[in-house]
């Protein structure tokens, strides 16, 4: 059995475990539960069924750094406990019936989302085919961007975790927290900069099958696609809640970056507003 069928088996496996998981339990946040776990698997299949060739291991490592950094950020913010539910989830069933949010359930969060997660991990199915070669400059720049990108993630997340470990204790406190949402830090220069890092990081994982390669396009760049995609419309859906909860989160959207970090624009004034 090759590699790719290997993980097509264990991606269905994975499929058919998280929609049953959340049928039973009815919480729907399996897939957010394997998402930092699956991909190491998918990854070291490829370098295993290589020989341990070097470019194939080094991605793999790569990998694994990403999702043990990823899965602890998940685990300490209570994602494997129960009711660990992602909160959107809540809020969309709101807004569905409940036949349609059972195929949302089945199409998008358990067989849409699992799939984007084997396929932006196939540009290693690309440096299986091309054959073992040995590492080069490129693999080298590729490899400390990647780390760069985890770095920025691992801030952003740190950030995020301290404000609303703050927020909480407000909270216990009897305050009311204000700021209600982050706005300092790496979130001054863009809005989900964990987003932007996250999203980076798979398509610099892309630039390993143009490094074994040669060849800029290949099919399996559609995984940093969809993945993209993703995190476009999780982006929108997330600020929605946002801005019905917060009346100040229009002017943070006004003055800063939605996803890629840039200098945040100037403050509107209330002379702006009576000039405008």
């Amino acid at each position: 059995m090759g590699p790719l069928l290997v993980c097509l088996v264990i991606c269905a496996a994975i499929t058919l475990a998280t929609w049953l998981a959340s049928l039973v339990t009815h919480e729907y946040s399996w897939v957010d539960r394997i998402w930092s776990i699956a991909p190491i698997a998918y990854v070291w299949v490829f370098a295993g069924a290589s020989g341990f060739d070097a470019r194939l291991v080094l991605m793999a490592a790569l990998v694994s750094a990403w999702g043990i950094r990823l899965t602890f950020n998940f685990a300490r913010k209570g994602g494997y406990r129960p009711g660990g539910e992602d909160y959107r989830w809540a809020v969309l069933r709101r807004r569905m019936s409940r036949t349609q949010f059972a195929l949302f359930n089945l199409l998008f969060i358990s067989i849409y989302q699992n799939a984007v997660i084997l396929l932006f991990c196939l540009p290693a199915y690309t440096v299986f085919a091309a054959g073992s070669s040995p590492l080069g400059g490129w693999d080298v720049a590729l490899a400390i961007l990647f780390l760069a990108l985890l770095t920025g993630e691992t801030v952003a997340d740190q950030q995020q975790w301290t404000f609303h470990r703050w927020k909480n204790a407000e909270r216990a406190a009897g305050r009311t927290p204000a700021p209600g949402f982050l706005q300092t830090g790496l979130f001054r220069f863009s809005r989900h900069p964990n987003f932007f890092f996250e999203q980076a990081q798979w398509w610099v994982f892309y630039g390993f099958a143009v490094a074994a390669t040669g060849v800029w396009l290949h099919w399996t760049i559609a995984g940093a696609v969809l993945l993209t995609l993703l995190f476009v419309g999780s982006t929108i859906f997330t600020e929605s809640i946002s801005r019905s909860k917060y009346p100040d989160y229009d002017d943070y959207r006004a003055r800063t970056s939605a996803i890629v970090p840039w200098f945040a624009r100037p403050a509107k004034t209330a002379i702006d507003e009576r000039v405008a």
